[in-house]
């Protein structure tokens, strides 16, 4: 009796345990725009990347701060030794008027002065105003880096919820085979108990069960995989089961000529148009660089306080006027600043054309790609209608003693690969589609 209670209550408890496991999976059913939108607002590269585009707002800002003016204050309080102080302009005097008064020098032991400068920059051979400028084409550059970052991030995301439908898709299938292959050999015990079937036979459509077995328990596997991956990416907790919605791999695009995606890649790709901001901004680097040759020029003024107890005071001594500064050394050192310049702009200006050549390639090849998935989908349907009816066919004549039990699961595995294979290829010409636009610039669109 105690044993039958124990066993209940640990029947009782196992059911509990698997009750707290599935409540505590969230269920959640989202499309693949629904994804993307939860993807772009949890991805950490977009982040780096915004973070990125204020470094480079916060560089503009400062660049304009070179043409406002510099103010600076300064002041000290010394505390002096005895000082023997010669004054020789006092003495030649003294000597001159014949003067015996013997005036002592005073005794200085501390000294106090403050200043105040100012500065405005008026001229400066164009630095001030390349830089400014230079800095914006910059910002611009870093914006379009961040939406191409965003495309490709989009297409990422599209991959991840293509592979985590595919994983599914494939459980369904193997899911429904399997429990058509446990009818049959629950038919098939049947018949070996009649006499009707030899034990061989019986033991190989079992073992074909056992293959399907393992088969389901690798395609939960890589679900499993797939789904904590794109938990991951949406930010979203490990244990939230994602439902796909079949119906995106169902959206057939209208067909386009290749040159159509080519010039949408020219006009639309964020990294061929940052390149351009990039190699404005070179150009004008080496505009600045050349700067160096030129003088600059600055509105200044200052104050002055001094205070030497006992012997000077200094108060409102304020100055102002225009200060050119100009150094030779720029003569000779300024050359290597300009080849410097010089040689990023082409070497920009070279990565722009490898770019380009790299886009053509990109979308040539996505587009091949693109029109070979679609052609694939109708060759695996049209295999698919052919294993429907091979089985069938096969069937009929394993029913009539026609043919062995071998044909009848070779027909049968033939059947199972023909259903994947359908499904795999809708999913991959959706995702050759969406690979396609990403190469266009057109995907984040």
């Amino acid at each position: 009796m105690n044993k039958k209670i124990t066993a209940i209550a640990a029947l009782f408890s196992m059911l509990v345990v698997a009750g707290n496991r599935l409540s505590a999976q969230e269920v959640r059913k989202l499309s693949v725009k629904e994804a993307v939108a939860l993807g772009l607002q949890s991805s950490k590269h977009l982040k780096i990347d915004q973070a990125k585009v204020l470094e480079a707002d916060a560089a503009l800002e400062e660049a304009k701060d070179r043409q406002l003016p510099d103010f600076k204050i300064s002041g000290s309080y010394m505390r002096l030794t005895t000082a023997k102080i010669d004054m020789k302009t006092a003495q030649s005097q003294d000597a001159s008027s014949g003067s015996g008064s013997g005036g002592g020098v005073p005794k200085i032991s501390q000294a106090m002065y403050g200043m105040a400068n100012l500065s405005l920059p008026l001229y400066a051979g164009g630095k001030i105003r390349y830089g400014i400028q230079s800095a914006r084409y910059l910002l611009e550059a870093e914006k379009l880096n961040a939406g191409n970052d965003q495309n490709g991030i989009v297409y990422n995301l599209i991959a991840a919820y293509t592979n985590l439908f595919k994983a599914a898709q494939v459980i369904d299938v193997i899911k429904e085979n399997l429990a058509a292959s446990e009818s049959r050999d629950s038919n098939f015990i049947r018949l070996e108990n009649n006499g009707l079937m030899a034990r061989n036979d019986r033991l190989k459509a079992q073992l074909q069960t056992s293959g399907i077995e393992l088969q389901l328990l690798e395609a939960q596997s890589n679900y499993n995989i797939a789904n904590v991956n794109m938990d991951l990416l949406l930010g979203l907790p490990q244990n939230t089961v994602i439902a796909v919605d079949p119906a995106f791999i169902n959206e057939v695009p209208q067909e386009q000529p290749y040159t159509y995606y080519e010039e949408k890649a020219v006009e639309g790709r964020q990294d061929m148009k940052a390149l351009g901001y990039q190699q404005k901004a070179a150009d004008l680097g080496i505009r600045a660089a050349k700067a160096g040759y030129l003088p600059s020029l600055a509105l200044t003024g200052g104050y002055v306080a001094l205070n030497i107890p006992g012997f000077l005071s200094v108060t409102n001594a304020v100055n102002a006027g225009l200060g050119v500064q100009y150094s030779l050394s720029s003569l000779w050192k300024t050359g290597a600043a300009v080849k410097k310049a010089k040689a990023q702009a082409l070497q920009l200006s070279a990565s722009r054309e490898m770019l380009s050549d790299n886009i053509r390639l990109q979308i040539n090849r996505d587009y091949q790609n693109a029109l070979l998935a679609k052609k694939k989908i109708e060759v695996h349907d049209k295999s698919l209608i052919q294993a429907e009816e091979n089985y069938r066919i096969t069937k009929n004549k394993y029913d009539n003693s026609l043919v062995t039990i071998t044909d009848l699961l070779d027909a049968n595995v033939a059947l199972l690969s023909s259903k994947i294979n359908v499904l795999n290829a809708k999913a991959d010409a959706a995702l050759a589609y969406q690979k396609l636009l990403e190469s266009s610039g057109m995907l984040f669109q």
